[in-house]
C-alpha cells in the first residue's frame, strides 16, 4: 500500500520516524518541513487510517477510495484535493488505458494516492530530490511537479495517436477500395480519442485556478510553472479536438467512399445486364416455335442472329465504356 514515506526540509529528504503521526509532528515542529506519503490503491481502511492521522476531509477521503472521479480542485478546510486521470498507450493494442491519482495537500503534507497500472510517477520522487530550490517550495512544489508529469504525459500520447491517425488517414484515402473493417477501426479510435479527451478536458479549469492565484495555497513563485503546465494542458486539449474532428471527417469520408463504390459496383451490374438482356430477348423471340416467323426458314438466318446478336452487344459494350460504367 505505501509506495514511499519521507519527511522534507529546505529541500532535502531527512531522516525521521517511521511512524506516520510521528513524523507528521516532526515535520510540523520542523515548521518549513513536510511529510509525502505516497500510496498505492489502498483499501478503505487503509484510507480512513490514513485520514484520521493526516485530518484529511472525509468527502475528499471517500472520493480516493472510490477512484471513479473526474479530474478536480476541490479546497477543503486546511487542505486541497486534486484528481488527475492518468493515461497509458498500449502499442500492440492500439488502445488507451486510465488511472486516477489522487493528492491531498496541506501546510505540512502531501498525500498521493494511485489507481491504475500506469506509473506516472515512476522516478519522479527521484528527480524532484534533486531539484532542491523547487523542492523547498513546499508541499505546492509536489503538487506542480505531479501536474507537470503527468501533462507531459499526456502530450506524447497526443502526438503518438497524431501519428497513428495519419497513417489511418493514409489508408482510407489511399487508391482502390477502403480496406475491410476500416469504419469499426475509425469508430474504434475515435473512441479511445473521446476517453483521453475525458481526461484532460476537465483538468483545464482547476490548472487555470491554480495557475492565476484561484487558491491561497499556491505561493507566488510557482505561478508561472503552474501557468506552464496549464499552457501545455491547453495544447493538449486542441490537439484532442483536432483528433476528434479529424476523425469525424475521416468516417463521413470513407462512408462517401463506400456509397460512391455501391454506386459505381450498382452501375457495372446493371451495364452486364443490359449486355445479357440483347441475346435473352432475341433467343427468347425465336424460341417462341411458331410457324410463320420472318426468317425462319431462311438458310443465312442463324447466323445472321447471332451476328446482330453480337453487334448490338459490342455497341452497347463501347457506350457502356464511353460512360464509364464499364
Amino acid at each position: 500500500m505505501i509506495v514511499d514515506s519521507a519527511i522534507y526540509r529546505d529541500g532535502r529528504r531527512i531522516s525521521g520516524p517511521s511512524d506516520l503521526s510521528d513524523a507528521l509532528a516532526a515535520a510540523r515542529t520542523a515548521g518549513d518541513g513536510f511529510v509525502w506519503l505516497g500510496l498505492f490503491e489502498p483499501t478503505a481502511e487503509d484510507l480512513e487510517l490514513v485520514g484520521a492521522e493526516f485530518g484529511l476531509h472525509p468527502l475528499a477521503v471517500e472520493d480516493a477510495v472510490m477512484a471513479h472521479q473526474r479530474p478536480k480542485l476541490e479546497r477543503y478546510e486546511g487542505s486541497l484535493f486534486m484528481v488527475f486521470k492518468t493515461i497509458g498507450y498500449h502499442a500492440d493494442g492500439r488502445a488507451v488505458s486510465t488511472g486516477e491519482l489522487m493528492l491531498f495537500v496541506g501546510d505540512s503534507y502531501v498525500v498521493t494516492v494511485r489507481h491504475g497500472t500506469d506509473r506516472p510517477l515512476s522516478g519522479l520522487r527521484a528527480a524532484l530530490e534533486k531539484e532542491q530550490e523547487l523542492l523547498a517550495l513546499g508541499p505546492v512544489a509536489v503538487l506542480y511537479a505531479i501536474a507537470d508529469a503527468v501533462v507531459d504525459g499526456y502530450l506524447d500520447i497526443a502526438y503518438t495517436l497524431q501519428a497513428e491517425l495519419d497513417d489511418l488517414e493514409a489508408e482510407v484515402f489511399a487508391p482502390g477500395r477502403p480496406p475491410q473493417g476500416i469504419a469499426e477501426r475509425i469508430y474504434a479510435f475515435k473512441r479511445q480519442v473521446m476517453t483521453f479527451r475525458r481526461a484532460t478536458l476537465p483538468l483545464q479549469e482547476p490548472m487555470v485556478r491554480l495557475a492565476t492565484g484561484g487558491t491561497d495555497r499556491v505561493p507566488q513563485r510557482l505561478q508561472p510553472y503552474l501557468r506552464d503546465v496549464a499552457d501545455h494542458l491547453s495544447r493538449v486539449n486542441e490537439m484532442v479536438e483536432g483528433l476528434d474532428r479529424l476523425l469525424s471527417d475521416i468516417l463521413n469520408a470513407n462512408l462517401a467512399q463506400v456509397s460512391v463504390q455501391q454506386n459505381d459496383d450498382m452501375r457495372k451490374i446493371s451495364a452486364w445486364a443490359a449486355l445479357a438482356a440483347v441475346p435473352t430477348l432475341i433467343a427468347g423471340v425465336y424460341g417462341m416455335n411458331f410457324t410463320d416467323m420472318p426468317e425462319l426458314h431462311w438458310h443465312w438466318g442463324y447466323p445472321a442472329a447471332i451476328a446482330v446478336t453480337l453487334a448490338i452487344c459490342l455497341v452497347l459494350y463501347r457506350i457502356f465504356k464511353r460512360s464509364d460504367w464499364l
